[in-house]
């Protein structure tokens, strides 16, 4: 008898059908993924599962006997709980606040007993092997140690059913090493674990079965042997991918656009000076801690320097401000699309248009709706934003994926002389990944000086023309990006090749 059984769930918003009678077993003691392009109904389907939304219709049954989840505390009841991929922690609070959040022990007068809270968040830690002092504010942990707080805050109610969507996406490869270790040791205690990611390698090396939705339809489900890409990209889009990544520039003889003259911010990067020319995509790469968001941060007005200088087309600047900076013709795709990227209570048309504003604008200040809603409806065609229908949805509505498009398409409507994007890809399917780089190069063929931020090497290697290496806030080196290998990247990143700069 299988844990968790879903029959026949389907669920729609408005006219949006979003899932179609979706039926998949899934066992006890199993790592099981879900996969699919944006807006295929993972996270739709999750919620379902965590009694966040409802199913219109289908059953969901729980050692074969069916379950009403109303609510997410319904769903703890019957042992089901979700880590949603935007994390929740109360940053300000400590580790075992975070934990026994409203579920603190007290005594007789309603005093919280914090020898007993802190005892008891020490136990839960144990459980998976992971020492902690309990009372650590969670502002002080790593992203990936954050992670594991909002891990043990579900697994101490007894969660049988750990659903984890996007997991890994803001986590360094060694916070991912220490994450699987940790579901590991869940699956080997019999918990069901599913586990939501784009990342085909993930997938591929932490899953026990992976199932695989595309317009919200169940396609299939593959096991551990039978996990090739190519077989899982197609499941996925409903097509072959032969290539993520379009040829190198057309051309590297263009002028120097922007360039930044050992310049420096306080115990952030020191001495930086690197060239950027048009029509080309440099790749910017460093371990977490390098300093290239920093970096870019300064780029975009957004922080200040210290030292140095930048030039835009020869000339020094002084960029103040990211309106100044826009005005400059420098656009700045964030890593972080909700809390420094987007308005997500804000609809799509408003978003898309933020940025270019002095472009929409009608006589007497006021906004050009009918030019606002032409510019939106061409950018949701050309980035395939879904719904196709969603120019007056609010953004917050949309799949995380859609949601990064319509970040792009924020910038893309600017029309920016220099464009930088820091984690493009950062929660977008392999379709909507490949769909993202080829614009990125057509971009730079049109002669947009594009620099990349990414902590995928393979994304850096497939798309740059060069690579820039940061370590610990100091550019080490520059590559040509011809013949270059991850392993030579990753000498310079950790310092094991070539001298600084």
């Amino acid at each position: 008898m299988s844990l968790l059984e879903i029959k026949n769930i389907s669920k729609s918003f408005g006219s949006n059908k979003v899932l179609s009678n979706i039926s998949i077993f899934l066992e006890k003691g199993e790592i099981h993924s879900f996969i699919g392009e944006n807006g295929a109904g993972k996270s739709t389907l999750m919620k379902i599962i965590g009694g966040i939304y409802q199913a219109d219709s289908g059953q969901f049954l729980i050692n074969g006997k069916e379950v009403h989840m109303q609510n997410p505390m319904d769903a703890f009841r019957e042992g089901i709980g979700i880590v949603h991929q935007e994390l929740s922690v109360a940053d300000n609070m400590t580790v075992a606040q975070n934990v026994f959040v409203n579920r603190e022990p007290t005594n007789a007068l309603g005093f919280i007993k914090w020898k007993q809270l802190n005892e008891d968040t020490v136990t839960e830690f144990k459980k998976i092997g992971i020492d902690i002092k309990p009372d650590t504010l969670v502002k002080t942990l790593s992203v990936g140690m954050q992670q594991v707080v909002e891990i043990v805050k579900v697994l101490s109610r007894d969660v049988k059913i750990l659903i984890l969507d996007e997991p890994t996406s803001a986590l360094s490869d060694k916070e991912i090493s220490n994450l699987f270790e940790l579901l590991l040791k869940l699956k080997e205690s019999g918990t069901l674990v599913i586990f939501i990611s784009h990342k085909l390698k993930e997938i591929k090396q932490i899953s026990d079965r992976v199932s695989v939705l595309r317009d919200g339809n169940f396609i299939g489900t593959l096991e551990k042997d039978e996990m090739e890409e190519s077989t899982i990209i197609r499941m996925m889009v409903g097509r072959e991918i032969d290539n993520l990544y379009p040829p190198k520039a057309k051309s590297r003889d263009g002028e120097i656009v922007l360039e930044t003259r050992r310049l420096t911010r306080n115990e952030k990067y020191l001495d930086v000076s690197l060239k950027i020319k048009k029509g080309e995509i440099t790749g910017m790469f460093g371990l977490v801690g390098s300093g290239r968001t920093e970096f870019a941060y300064s780029l975009f007005g957004a922080d200040g320097v210290d030292g140095g200088e930048i030039l835009l087309n020869g000339r020094p600047v002084r960029l103040k401000s990211p309106k100044m900076a826009i005005r400059y013709g420098i656009g700045y795709l964030s890593e972080d699309r909700k809390r420094t990227g987007l308005f997500v209570g804000m609809d799509v048309k408003d978003n898309v248009v933020a940025s270019s504003l002095d472009f929409i604008m009608a006589k007497l200040g006021f906004l050009d709706d009918k030019k606002s809603e032409q510019v939106t409806e061409e950018y949701i065609g050309q980035l395939e934003i879904r719904p196709s229908n969603c120019s007056s949805l609010t953004v917050r509505s949309l799949s995380g994926g859609n949601q990064q498009k319509v970040l792009l398409a924020k910038w893309l409507a600017a029309k920016p002389e220099v464009l930088i994007v820091d984690e493009p890809t950062r929660g977008v399917d392999v379709g909507a990944k490949c769909k993202i780089h080829s614009i990125l190069r057509a971009l730079a063929d049109s002669g947009i000086a594009i620099i990349m931020i990414s902590s995928e090497l393979p994304e850096i290697l497939g798309l740059s023309d060069q690579v820039a290496v940061m370590h610990e806030g100091r550019l080490i080196t520059v590559l040509e990006n011809d013949g270059l290998t991850e392993e030579t990247v990753l000498a310079h990143a950790f310092l094991k090749g070539g001298d600084n700069q």
